[in-house]
């Protein structure tokens, strides 16, 4: 098990776009292992590779109960369809920690990957599994799920995350 850091805002590698992975082998396999255990010890449920420092097109989640673990990975995820029917959902990120936003997201979306073991799949992914998959293919594309909120309601967030920067460092 190695639990890697999390790097959180206003870190500018956060804004950083991943790039494609050309083949899922033992090292890409160790870092997806990694993301898992790095992802459990902070009780998140999703996290891309650019939150511990590695610019991959890699994914991993688990929307699973506690007690029954369902981890997923994706590598080089695509989405080819998104519903137009919105859901709402409560979000927060292992990147901004502490802070949580209500955001819109197609309640449904069709992605494309590789999986763990660099077999090609199609998932149709609902609900919660498909608000995390888009949150964490945002992390792709250098996007931070605070974004999507108004200008002040990101201001105040900011403002939070550099406040506790800065008592880190203390």
């Amino acid at each position: 098990m190695t639990v890697k850091t999390i790097i959180t805002e206003p870190n500018k590698l956060l804004r950083q776009i991943s790039k494609p992975v050309e083949n899922v082998g033992k090292q890409e396999q160790q870092l997806m292992n990694d993301m898992l255990d790095t992802m459990y010890d902070a009780n998140g449920i999703g996290l891309a590779a650019i939150q511990i420092g590695i610019p991959k097109r890699i994914i991993v989640m688990d929307i699973g109960k506690e007690e029954k673990k369902e981890p997923r990975y994706f590598v080089n995820p695509v989405i080819i369809n998104k519903d137009s029917i919105k859901n709402r959902y409560e979000e927060g990120c292992l990147s901004v920690p502490e802070q949580f936003a209500e955001i819109d997201r197609p309640s449904k979306c069709e992605v494309k990957y590789l999986d763990y073991n660099g077999k090609k799949q199609i998932l149709m992914a609902d609900g919660l599994l498909a608000t995390c998959i888009q949150h964490e293919m945002d992390h792709l594309l250098g996007k931070v799920f605070v974004e999507y909120l108004s200008p002040l309601k990101r201001l105040r967030i900011k403002g939070k995350m550099k406040k506790r920067e800065r008592s880190l460092q203390e």
